[in-house]
């Protein structure tokens, strides 16, 4: 069964497309880990390990919703056996049943965030979603030749038509206590989503960070990000600001578990 995390009146429901290991060894994709910084990663995340030392990847969406009301959707995993992530993703994916099991009808999706192109986040994006608009940030569509090259053909080009793409610059308030925050690096226009009921909040972090690893220690730089300075830069800032704030979930497309605590700060004297 899907899994649920409350903020205030919003439900969060983490929505399993899949899960396989990733295609290169662990170490390649983070070439700066320490043996230590390793293994505190694998206590503090041991589902992430496969038995052999590889890297076990999950690929989660995230739906919003308060009561029985529209639904906001986060990301759009992998996708079927034809999605622009067959040549290297465990599809096709399951997100449709995922969504039946935790009783949200696709019609009732009224946006779905894409926080990026990379084709393991817009997989059932479009047609699975009727009556949703699809948010993008300026900045990614900005720099569309560097993601796959069917996606404007495929994904973008039916939604435009369809009057569905909804092109935003920055951060941007989505329904009351949602709001998206521009968080590049991992690509040009990489985005949040930010949930936040005054004394509690959650942060569905798409891939402003992927692994553990990043929670051990905000700096280390992932192989796959654009701009590695920028994702640094972004990441460390808002985790640290997230902290200081007080208790946060962080909701992750990758990691082990889908909600995990972001530790808090000592209080300042």
């Amino acid at each position: 069964m899907p899994l649920d995390h409350t903020v205030g009146s919003i439900t969060v429901t983490a929505l399993v497309d899949g899960a396989g290991p990733f295609f290169q060894p662990r170490e390649a994709a983070f070439p700066d880990a320490t043996a230590a910084q390793w293994a505190e990663a694998d206590r503090r995340d041991p589902a992430t390990v496969t038995p052999d030392g590889g890297w076990w990847l999950p690929f989660r969406c995230f739906a919003l919703r308060t009561g029985d009301g529209p639904v906001t959707l986060v990301d759009a995993g992998i996708g079927p056996a034809d999605s622009l992530a067959a040549g290297w993703a465990p599809v096709p994916g399951r997100l449709p049943a995922e969504l039946a099991a935790a009783g949200i009808d696709p019609a009732d999706v009224r946006t779905v965030v894409l926080t990026h192109l990379h084709s393991d986040h817009v997989g059932w994006a479009g047609e699975l979603f009727p009556n949703a608009d699809h948010l993008l940030q300026r900045a990614e569509l900005e720099a569309l030749a560097r993601f796959h090259p069917e996606l404007p053909a495929r994904l973008l080009g039916p939604l435009r038509a369809a009057g569905r793409l909804r092109v935003v610059d920055g951060e941007t308030d989505l329904t009351p206590g949602v709001r998206v925050l521009s968080t590049p690096g991992h690509t040009p226009g990489h985005q949040s989503v930010l949930v936040d009921s005054g004394d509690d909040r959650l942060l569905v972090t798409g891939d402003l960070l992927v692994h553990p690893l990043q929670l051990v220690d905000p700096a280390l730089p992932y192989a796959h990000e654009e701009d590695p300075g920028l994702a640094r830069t972004t990441r460390v800032a808002l985790l640290d600001t997230l902290a200081r704030r007080g208790p946060t979930t962080l909701a992750t497309p990758h990691l082990g578990t889908p909600f995990t605590p972001l530790e808090p700060h000592p209080p300042q004297s």
